[in-house]
């Protein structure tokens, strides 16, 4: 399917919580790092909700049930049911459940949200691959999953046994700093295997229609801090997305963005849910506006002039890249543009 290219970020005039019935909103990153929540989520998801709006939280992470996720928003302040929760372990096990027996044995590398998952699905969850699985599953098993359950999982892939992983995420936002993912994990039984497993989680269609059967949002809005797995997943769902700047995406992480992720709107965190969108406006000749800067795209690098909020030249910028890279992605330089607004 041929999609317009997206050339700059877009505008809103009504605040995003009242233009959107739903939120699908990431976790890590989004609403809280290692445990604790990011500045202003707390009181913006509450208003966002007493206002009309549903919240639902769309993780990759499949450690944690969504029982577990649940009640951790509650006690952050966030009143949550298991139900507004949707996992990677999830959509998998839903993956999973459509092509083998049903009852089957799973071997599974990871936490308790990929056996509850499978559970769930009428699927019994091994440890070992002299079980004899009919499946092979992978998700995030935190810092302290043992080396020794990847040697498992490649011994029965090796055997030929199908393997799926609920994410292929490298990294994953921590307390402390950027993390080792499942993806990396991945990496690990691939290097030993040969094999490619089948990816349920964003941002891939899988994730997307477990997030859609689950929640039944009619005009989603997909709020994230990744590129490669929440702004591609919106991308992939044809919905329209947010990002926001308190998890692993940069600013010139942002510039240089590919069409597939490229986000419909760009804040600093969650309080962009209550606020409409500034336009950008302009074009490729005369450069391109949003409050008071101006962006334009030279030979060798981005130029930014003018003055105000950080986040407006941010929104310039984006569409003088977006607009210079086309398909392919920019190019230019722009460390000397994102100085000038502290990114």
């Amino acid at each position: 399917m041929s999609r317009s290219v997206r050339t700059s970020p877009e505008g809103s005039g009504r605040a995003l919580n009242e233009a959107y019935d739903t939120a699908l909103l990431d976790l890590d990153g989004v609403v809280y790092a290692g445990g604790n929540a990011i500045a202003h989520a707390v009181e913006s998801l509450g208003t966002a909700r007493d206002g009309g709006m549903r919240l639902a939280y769309v993780t990759n992470n499949a450690l944690r049930t969504p029982g577990t996720v649940a009640a951790h928003l509650t006690e952050l302040g966030i009143a949550t049911d298991a139900g507004d929760v949707i996992t990677s372990a999830q959509a998998v096990a839903r993956l999973i459940a459509e092509q083998v027996p049903s009852g089957a044995r799973v071997l599974v590398i990871g936490g308790e949200g990929l056996r509850v998952a499978l559970r769930e699905r009428g699927l019994e969850p091994v440890e070992s691959a002299e079980d004899d699985p009919a499946a092979v599953v992978q998700g995030f098993g935190g810092p302290e999953l043992p080396w020794g359950r990847f040697a498992e999982a490649s011994y029965a892939i090796a055997r030929g046994v199908p393997w799926y992983a609920s994410n292929t995420d490298l990294t994953i936002p921590g307390a402390r700093g950027i993390a080792p993912g499942n993806g990396a994990a991945v990496e690990v039984v691939r290097i030993a295997t040969g094999a490619e497993p089948q990816v349920a989680g964003k941002p891939l269609p899988p994730m997307h229609r477990e997030t859609i059967l689950r929640t039944g949002a009619q005009r989603p809005l997909v709020v994230g801090d990744r590129l490669d797995t929440d702004i591609e997943g919106a991308f992939n769902g044809e919905v329209d997305s947010l990002l926001v700047l308190t998890g692993v995406t940069d600013g010139a992480q942002l510039l240089a963005a590919p069409p597939q992720h490229r986000p419909t709107y760009v804040d600093a965190d969650l309080r962009g849910l209550l606020t409409g969108q500034p336009e950008v406006t302009g074009d490729a000749d005369d450069g391109f506006r949003c409050g008071g800067w101006m962006a334009t795209a030279g030979a060798e690098r981005l130029e930014l002039t003018g003055d105000g909020a950080e986040l407006d030249g941010l929104r310039a910028l984006c569409a003088a890249a977006w607009t210079a890279g086309g398909e392919q992605g920019c190019g230019l330089d722009s460390g000397k543009a994102l100085a000038r607004l502290g990114l």
